[in-house]
C-alpha cells in the first residue's frame, strides 16, 4: 500500500485554466489535466528559475516528489504540445496560500503577494526594506 499524498503549498492560481489549439473544436480534442501542485511546480522550477530544493522548500514537500512532480507536469505539457491535446488545469493535493495586501512605508507603493513565507523582503517599485501587511499599517495610523 503506498503512503497517502501530502498536501502540497500552492502561492498563486492562474488567469486562465484551460489551453487548446486554435481552430480545432473542443469536442474533437483529447483533454489532459494538469494539478495545481503540477503547475506550481513549474512556475517554480522553471519561470522563477528555482532549484529543486528551494522549490520543495516553498511547496513544503521533500526535494525528490518536487522533482517527480516537474518531471510529471513536464511530460504532460509536452504531449499536449506535440499530439495537440487541450490542457484542464484542476485539482491536486493542495492548499493554496491566501494572499495578502502590503504596502512600503517609505514609497507608499502597494501591491498584492502570497503571505506563504510573512512580510516580503523588498518593494517591488523601490527596492525598500520598510514594508508591513495593509492591516498592520493601518493599524500604526490609528
Amino acid at each position: 500500500m503506498s503512503r497517502p499524498i501530502k498536501c502540497r503549498h500552492v502561492q498563486c492560481q492562474p488567469n486562465a485554466v484551460y489551453f487548446k489549439p486554435r481552430a480545432v473544436p473542443l469536442c474533437d480534442l483529447e483533454e489532459l489535466v494538469l494539478t495545481y501542485d503540477e503547475l506550481e511546480a513549474m512556475r517554480l522550477a522553471d519561470l522563477e528559475g528555482l532549484y529543486q530544493e528551494d522549490g520543495a522548500t516553498r511547496m513544503q514537500i521533500s526535494r525528490q516528489t518536487f522533482g517527480n512532480i516537474v518531471k510529471t507536469a513536464h511530460r504532460k505539457v509536452a504531449d499536449a504540445l506535440v499530439n495537440g491535446k487541450a490542457i484542464r488545469i484542476e485539482g491536486g493535493v493542495c492548499s493554496v496560500a491566501k494572499k495578502e495586501v502590503f504596502i512600503c512605508d517609505d514609497c507608499s507603493h502597494s501591491w498584492e503577494s502570497a503571505a506563504i513565507n510573512g512580510v516580503p523582503d523588498v518593494c517591488p517599485k523601490c527596492k525598500s526594506g520598510n514594508l508591513a501587511r495593509s492591516q498592520e499599517a493601518a493599524n500604526r495610523q490609528k
